[in-house]
Order: structure tokens, then sequence, then C-alpha cells
């Protein structure tokens, strides 16, 4: 049994650990907010931009425009988001297998040397260049200071080289921000433009609170849900009937450029709340657990302290006897 001294020193190292994860889930508490406040701000235009394009694409018979036209893949470029730092849980181990899995299961179809990787953060880029994959760029700042002009710098590179005939297809690996306590890892079509999959979009999100336990965020969707079948009214579906003003090509020209760029500025502030998310509920964790050491170290002090008194009062008891 190890001595009150060690269980007094490892009481006082639990103490110390955790009030580091305490003060860290604080502080991803207080980003995932900003990074919440960022995505509320910016959602709305990009989800209704998207859907009326693709709306756009699908419903106009001379809307024909290269980058929603599929070919045979020969080459995949894979735009993947990670963290730049650690204790976020699974969050960068998770975004890492799916890489993996997808880079081999093209490197199975079309041969070595067929997939490109642009990493953004620097965990995935390390495990990437690693794992010897072609990597293009250095977009470790992004993922600290979430930056537009970067995301369409980087949307203007891959759209160059899709409509060259370098690239055949870009996805997106990243996770899916739905609420504090679920994200989920998404692998998104980038290029060519996806259609198809604006009907199947999961739209529901929770950008309001960070709490991240199961049962408050099943009590909040079920509030949510009691509260939009009391609203009267049903929503209103867009019209088909476009009216296109000057013509078909400045119209795909200006649009389809501001939605790719959209949509990886989105997927970047995705992962960046995400991140924090994750970090969070993982603090959070640790901090349970260091609450639960400090109980059972305690007990154990108090029972080694109670022992030692009543082996001192029996030597005690035991010696005046004697005399």
């Amino acid at each position: 049994m190890p001595s009150l001294k060690e269980i007094k020193g490892r009481i006082a190292s639990v103490n110390s650990t955790r009030k580091i994860t305490s003060a860290m889930k604080m502080v991803a508490s207080s980003k995932l907010h900003h990074a919440q406040v960022a995505i509320q701000n910016m959602l709305p235009y990009e989800t209704m931009l998207e859907h009326i394009l693709k709306s756009f694409l699908a419903a106009e018979a001379e809307a024909q425009t290269i980058y929603d036209q599929e070919r045979p893949v020969k080459r995949v470029a894979l735009v993947v988001f990670s963290s730049n730092s650690s204790l976020c849980g699974g969050f960068n181990a998770n975004i890492i297998k799916m890489m993996q899995r997808t880079v081999d299961a093209y490197t199975e179809e079309l041969g070595q040397g067929s997939v490109e990787v642009y990493p953004i953060g620097r965990k995935v880029a390390e495990k990437a260049r690693k794992l010897g994959y072609t990597c293009y760029g250095d977009y470790a700042s992004l993922v600290d200071h979430p930056h537009v002009h970067q995301c369409i710098e980087i949307a203007m590179e891959l759209g160059e080289k899709f409509a060259k005939g370098e690239i055949d297809r870009v996805e997106l690996i990243y996770h899916h921000f739905k609420s504090a306590g679920s994200q989920v890892l998404t692998n998104k079509q980038f290029l060519p433009i996806d259609i198809e999959s604006e009907l199947e979009r999961d739209h529901e999100r929770d950008l309001t609170s960070n709490v991240a336990t199961k049962k408050a965020q099943d009590y909040l969707k079920k509030n949510r849900r009691q509260s939009a079948e009391r609203q009267d009214g049903e929503a209103v579906p867009l019209n088909d009937n476009f009216i296109v003003e000057p013509d078909m090509n400045s119209v795909l020209s200006q649009l389809i450029p501001k939605m790719a760029h959209l949509m990886l500025y989105t997927a970047l502030l995705d992962s960046v709340a995400s991140e924090h998310a994750a970090r969070m509920v993982a603090m959070q964790t640790a901090t349970d657990n260091a609450d639960e050491l400090l109980r059972q170290l305690n007990l154990q002090y108090n029972k080694s302290r109670q022992q030692a008194i009543t082996s001192e009062l029996l030597d005690i008891v035991g010696g005046s006897v004697n005399n």
C-alpha cells in the first residue's frame, strides 16, 4: 500500500492537471462560441446560393458548364481539414483514417500517384508527408485564422486544374458541425458540382448551444421540433422558372466561382468549430475523470491515515498493558 506522502503527492498532481484541463475546456468553449457565430453569419448566404445554383443547373438544359460534367477519373485531389494542435479526442485520428481509406481506394482503382492532397492543418500535413503522399501548399495558418481570401486562392487553383484536365475530381474531407456534441465525419464532392446531393443535404444544425451531452441535445431537438410543429404555414419552394440576365455565360461565370470558394470556406468553418467542440468535450471528460480520481485518492488517503492512527493507538495501548 502506498504511503501517505505518496498519496498526498498524487492528489496534488491530479489537482494541478485538473486545473489545466478545466482551463482548456473554458478556452475551447469560448472559441467554439466565436466559431458558431462565424458559421451563423455566413451559412444562410452560402446555403441559399448553393441551393439556387444547383437548382438552376438541374432545371435549365442550357446551363451547361465544364464544372458539372462527369468524366472518367484519372487523377483526384483531396482537400483534408484537421487541426494544428492535439488534445481534441479522436478528431484528427478520424480525419487521418478517412484520408488513408480514400487514398488507398483511389490508388487501388487508378494506380500509384493518382491522388494529390491539399492538407489544411498541421496534423494532417505531417501525417500525409510521413505516408509519402503528394502534398500541395502549407495552409496551417488558415486553421488558426480562417480567411476567405486564402479559400478563394485554393478554390481558383483547384478550378484551373480541373478545367485544364490535370485533375478529374476534387473531394473535401472534414467534420460537419451539427452541434457541440455531434460532429459528423464527411466526404463531400467539390468538383464536378454534385447536383443530386442538394436533395440529400443535412441542414439541421444547432448553432446556439454549447451543451455537449446527448441527453441535453435530445431534449433541445425535441423542443425545437415541437416549436416547428406549432408554427403555422409552410415554406414556399424555390421557383424553378429562372429568368437569366444578362446571359447564361455571364451568370455562370460569376456564380460558380463564388459558390466554390464559399463551399470551401464553409468546410473550413465547420472543421474549426468541430475541433473546438471536440476539444471542449475531451477536456470536460478529462476534468470529470480527474474529479473521480481525486475522490478515490482522498478516500484512500483517509483510509490509510485512519489505519495509521489505529496502529499507533494499538501500539500505545499494547505498551501500557505490558508495563
